[in-house]
């Protein structure tokens, strides 16, 4: 019997589309690194217009039990140039530490918005760990000092080499990182593990301290990844020109610095969620410490230069980060578009 000749036209003769590809961590390592994903980020955000709608609905969070969390954040744009829906799935496990595990899980799905068809789930683990350092990074072109000579790490969980990292790739004149961590054998840790990386062409000292307010005073960029529930950086601590770096608190209950560092600060958020989520902004406004229209602006209006960042050299400045669905739809996009090429 002869063989039926396909009609191209016909959608129910085409050809079954391909199933969707997994993309591990080991893939991510060897698709993006900080420097690339900061410029990604930098230069797409900059361009988000009118000519590219992204929908980015408040995200879903629900307290799976006192310790626990799970988020959904969604996020779709219909344009040519970014024709996809994407979300990320996340556990947050605030206990994980004690297992040596990180406190952070997360899957993202990404499908072809005009087909609808799955394209890919990637690893978001290591992929959620990557954008938030780039983001803080990428903020910080705009907020701190470009002599800036110290940075200072509060927390050393699995998100703190990143940021280590993403600021070190956006500021090269920084020649010292100091780690502090409530258990100073953690910090140590850290340091050792850096230390003995071979991608430090600068000389760049790595070092350890367990006094919280010696090292805060030290800082010229401080960067907080933690789930502290009372304030860590205290307002009075920060030097003149100092920039202050967010990304530990997610909800109204975490908090990590005070009033008087939020009062200093002109102070900048990733997305409008910032507003309502991050504890020392909730707080800050409860106690009438600054009003919600007090926040200068946000990650894109400062890419866009639509808001004016650092305008000199002793402002202190606050960048507050919660996470954002646009910014993990624009990370998925590099990396499946990277692996498919």
């Amino acid at each position: 019997m002869a063989a039926t000749k396909q009609d191209p036209t016909n959608p129910a003769a085409a050809a079954a589309p391909p199933p969707p590809i997994f993309i591990s961590t080991t893939t991510i390592h060897s698709l993006i690194t900080h420097e690339s994903l900061i410029r990604h980020l930098q230069s797409t955000l900059r361009h988000l217009s009118a000519a590219i709608q992204i929908q980015s609905p408040i995200r879903h969070a629900h307290q799976t039990s006192p310790n626990s969390s799970f988020l959904l954040m969604p996020s779709w744009s219909t344009s040519l140039s970014l024709p996809y829906i994407g979300t990320k799935l996340v556990t947050h496990h605030s206990n994980n530490s004690s297992l040596n595990l990180p406190g952070v899980h997360a899957i993202y799905v990404l499908f072809n918005s005009l087909t609808g068809q799955p394209l890919a789930s990637i690893d978001a683990t290591e992929l959620t760990l990557y954008r938030t350092a780039c983001v803080s990074a990428l903020a910080s072109i705009y907020l701190s000092r470009e002599d800036s000579k110290t940075l200072v790490m509060i927390g050393a969980g699995s998100l703190a080499p990143h940021l280590i990292k993403a600021h070190l790739s956006v500021r090269p004149n920084i020649k010292q990182v100091v780690v502090y961590n409530r258990t100073i054998e953690k910090a140590i840790v850290l340091v050792n593990q850096l230390k003995n990386e071979d991608i430090w062409l600068d000389g760049v000292c790595f070092e350890s301290n367990g006094c919280l307010e010696e090292v805060v005073k030290m800082g010229d960029i401080i960067s907080c990844a933690t789930n502290s529930e009372t304030p860590l950086v205290k307002g009075v601590d920060l030097k003149k020109g100092a920039h202050l770096d967010l990304v530990g608190s997610f909800t109204p209950s975490m908090r990590e610095c005070d009033d008087e560092a939020v009062r200093r600060g002109r102070v900048f958020v990733d997305n409008e969620a910032a507003a309502v989520e991050a504890g020392e902004l909730v707080g800050a406004f409860e106690r009438g410490v600054m009003k919600k229209d007090e926040i200068v602006g946000d990650l894109v209006e400062l890419v866009s230069w639509d808001k004016i960042g650092r305008r000199d050299l002793d402002e202190i400045t606050v960048f507050k980060s919660v996470g954002s669905a646009v910014v993990d739809l624009l990370s998925a996009q590099m990396v499946y578009e990277s692996f498919m090429e």
